[in-house]
C-alpha cells in the first residue's frame, strides 16, 4: 500500500494546525505618492530590493495561461528581462505555455517575494520576440542549457529518465562544448506587454496596500484596492 493510500486529510490538518498558519506582517506601507508614473519604474524598484535582500532567484516568476476552453494552467520560469516593452521568458515553443499562448495570449505572471511581503502581479498579452533577440540571449546560455534545449521536448512524454539523459549525451557529440551551438528552431522568447500590474504590500491585521496600475491610453492610473 502507498502512503497516499494512508493519506487521511483531517489527521494531516491536526496535525499541522493550517487554521492558525499565519504571520503578522510588519513592514513599511506603499501610498500612492511614492510610486513613479509607470509600473516598470516601480517594478525596478521592487526588483533592486529583492536583490539586495538576497532573495532565492527573485527572477522567479509564476507564469498562468489558459487555452482556447479557458482552462488554466501555471508553472515557474524565470525573467529574462524587462523594460517599457514588457517582460520577456524564454521557452520550448512546443511546451503546453506556448501552444496555450498561441489559442489564448492572454497570460498573468505573479512575482512571490515572501522574505519582503511583496507579490507583484501582472495580467498582459504575450507574443514570441524576435529571432535575433531569442539569439542574443541563447548565446548568453550556458552550454549545458543550450544543450537542453536540444535535447528536451518540453511538455511531451518521456518512456523514463535514461530517455532524456540519452537524448543529452546524443545532442552533446552533435554539438560539442567549445563549438557555436544554434539556436533550436523550436525556442524562443516571449515578450508579455502588461495592461495592469499591481504592487501587493503586506501590512498588518491583514489590511495589506494593494496598488493596481491600469493602462489608459499612452500612460496608466493608480487606483487602490482593498486587501
Amino acid at each position: 500500500m502507498s502512503h497516499a493510500d494512508d493519506f487521511d486529510a483531517a489527521d494531516y490538518a491536526l496535525a499541522h494546525d493550517l487554521a492558525a498558519m499565519r504571520r503578522q506582517y510588519r513592514f513599511a506601507g506603499l501610498a500612492e505618492e511614492d510610486l513613479p508614473a509607470e509600473p516598470y519604474a516601480q517594478f525596478a524598484h521592487w526588483f533592486d530590493d529583492a536583490v539586495t535582500a538576497e532573495l532565492h532567484e527573485p527572477n522567479a516568476m509564476v507564469v498562468s495561461t489558459a487555452d482556447a476552453a479557458g482552462r488554466p494552467s501555471s508553472r515557474t520560469v524565470l525573467l529574462k528581462g524587462y523594460d517599457r516593452r514588457g517582460f520577456v521568458f524564454y521557452t520550448n515553443y512546443g511546451s503546453r505555455k506556448a501552444r496555450e499562448i498561441a489559442e489564448n495570449p492572454h497570460v498573468g505572471l505573479l512575482f512571490p517575494w515572501y522574505p519582503l511581503a511583496r507579490q507583484v502581479v501582472v495580467t498582459g498579452t504575450a507574443e514570441r520576440v524576435s529571432r535575433e533577440e531569442t539569439a542574443s540571449y541563447f548565446r548568453a546560455r550556458p552550454y549545458g542549457s543550450q544543450i537542453g534545449a536540444w535535447a528536451s521536448e518540453q511538455s511531451s512524454v518521456a518512456a523514463s529518465r535514461a530517455e532524456l539523459d540519452a537524448a543529452y549525451v546524443r545532442m552533446t557529440a552533435r554539438f560539442p562544448e567549445g563549438s557555436e551551438v544554434p539556436v533550436p528552431p523550436h525556442w524562443g522568447g516571449f515578450r508579455v506587454t502588461a495592461q495592469v500590474v499591481e504592487f501587493w504590500q503586506g501590512r498588518e491585521n491583514r489590511l495589506h496596500d494593494r496598488l493596481r496600475y491600469v493602462r489608459s491610453g499612452d500612460g496608466w492610473h493608480v487606483e487602490r484596492l482593498c486587501p
